[in-house]
């Protein structure tokens, strides 16, 4: 078994097994255990001063910011840990009324969501952090994912693909919501957590069978939609109590298509 293998060893083990909704470990035990991410060192003795140095760090980061009032007590938490990324990657701009580009919009929101998950503020900026580093390692790999996302749902619903693409629609479905952003803002806690469990362990292809599993799941509130700003508006606000089912079927598709992929790219 490789090392990638391992570190997903228990999600691997129950989805053999036919257990494919167990619930998985969750972005917050996962990254706080991997070494890889660069949050914690593999031997756990090491784990408080590890912790102890981070807090430290945050705090300066913080305190610096603040000293050149690019934050202050009022600036919401997440844009402070933007501001907290930007200074410490090189990229703090030079004054704080400067808008805001597309990267940043993308911080922002999976900072959001993270929110939901953890309660300590250094913890989540450390996870969202690493999180965000992660997706970057994936930067030729996510303009392929729309391509991607229509060859498999012309396998599974080619009549469905087709309307799409009568409504003009297919270019303009919301692909950065899904894949830049990982269904941050679209999909609540609970199953964004499932979803980056495979996204953290080495797989963006997961993203695409979400988004796959989204249209066959409203196939028919899409197919009643006959133009692409609507079933965009639509897409865009998916209503949230099918959500956990969805994220399962997409696990079970990405099985189907790809057999046992622990972590396909």
């Amino acid at each position: 078994m490789t090392e990638d293998s391992q570190r997903n060893f228990r999600s691997v083990y129950y989805e053999k097994v036919g257990f494919r909704g167990v619930e998985e470990k969750k972005s917050l035990e996962i990254l706080l255990k991997d070494d890889r991410l660069g949050i914690l060192p593999p031997h756990h003795e090491s784990h408080a001063q590890v912790m102890m140095y981070r807090k430290e760090q945050y705090s300066d980061v913080l305190h610096a910011l603040k000293v050149v009032r690019f934050v202050n007590d009022a600036t919401p938490q997440v844009e402070v840990y933007l501001r907290m990324y930007q200074l410490e990657s090189g990229k703090l701009p030079r004054n704080p009324s400067f808008p805001l580009k597309p990267e940043d919009e993308v911080f922002l929101a999976i900072a959001k969501a993270m929110e939901e998950m953890v309660e300590d503020s250094v913890d989540c900026y450390w996870i969202t952090r690493c999180f965000v580093n992660q997706l970057n390692k994936y930067r030729d790999s996510l303009p392929q994912l729309p391509k991607a996302f229509e060859q498999y749902l012309n396998l599974e619903d080619s009549r469905l693909l087709s309307h799409l693409k009568m409504c003009s629609a297919v270019s303009r479905l919301p692909y950065d919501l899904w894949f830049k952003r990982c269904f941050a803002g679209c999909l609540p806690e609970s199953s964004l957590q499932r979803v980056w469990d495979k996204v953290v362990s080495g797989s963006c292809k997961i993203l695409v069978f979400v988004a796959v599993e989204i249209l066959l799941t409203f196939k028919l509130k899409v197919m009643a939609l006959n133009n692409s700003e609507k079933i965009t508006k639509f897409l865009e606000n998916i209503p949230q109590d099918s959500s956990d089912a969805i994220v399962s079927k997409a696990i079970d598709l990405w099985h189907k298509h790809c057999g046992t992929p622990v972590h396909s790219a």
